[in-house]
């Protein structure tokens, strides 16, 4: 995905990676559920946000301590485009994306960058829940799912600690990303 010339572009999808995109990594955490299937009236943005801060300290610590510059964006729904270019067709939809480096695939070089951020689409992630208190549990786990993209972890690891956290079981140590990152 990355190279000499800065890193490429790659959607995530249940584990299936398409390459040959330009400008930036893109990760994404994807439903197969059709808007709308768990219908009820939308939150406000403030009562999501407020639901975001405590999904952000119901993940793994050991996880979410080491993150660095990445910035957390609400916005109401992914973009016609950007559900296109990631081949995503309706039902289908995005609960959030990560757009950024991967910390293994950063040079040396790498600094003075605008942050890293990950997407999280309000609609599509109040959707996916089962009720109100459910929407937490569904945006810790989207950000599980693109802040692994931010630690370069395969599919298979962040479905583990993703796994992990809707069993409420503790993180092995030796899943903890390295000190320094």
């Amino acid at each position: 995905a990355g190279g000499e010339d800065g890193p490429g572009r790659q959607g995530c999808r249940g584990g299936a990676a398409r390459e040959g995109r330009q400008a930036g990594e893109v990760h994404a955490a994807h439903r197969d559920t059709a808007p709308g299937s768990h219908a009820r009236a939308a939150m406000t943005r403030a009562a999501f946000k407020a639901l975001v801060a405590e999904a952000i300290d119901s993940i793994p610590p050991r996880f979410a301590d080491h993150v660095r510059n990445v910035a957390i964006v609400i916005e109401d729904v992914p973009s016609p485009e950007l559900l296109a270019e990631m081949d995503i067709e309706p039902p289908d939809t995005l609960l959030g994306l990560y757009v950024g480096t991967p910390l293994p695939e950063r040079r040396w070089d790498h600094g003075n960058d605008l942050p890293d951020r990950v997407l999280l689409f309000q609609h599509p992630i109040e959707d996916d829940a089962e009720d109100d208190a459910d929407v937490v549990g569904v945006i810790g786990e989207t950000l599980i799912h693109e802040l692994g993209h931010y630690f370069g972890l395969s599919e298979d690891e962040i479905m583990d600690i993703e796994e992990r956290y809707w069993r409420g079981e503790p993180e092995p140590g030796d899943g903890r990303p390295e000190d320094g990152e």
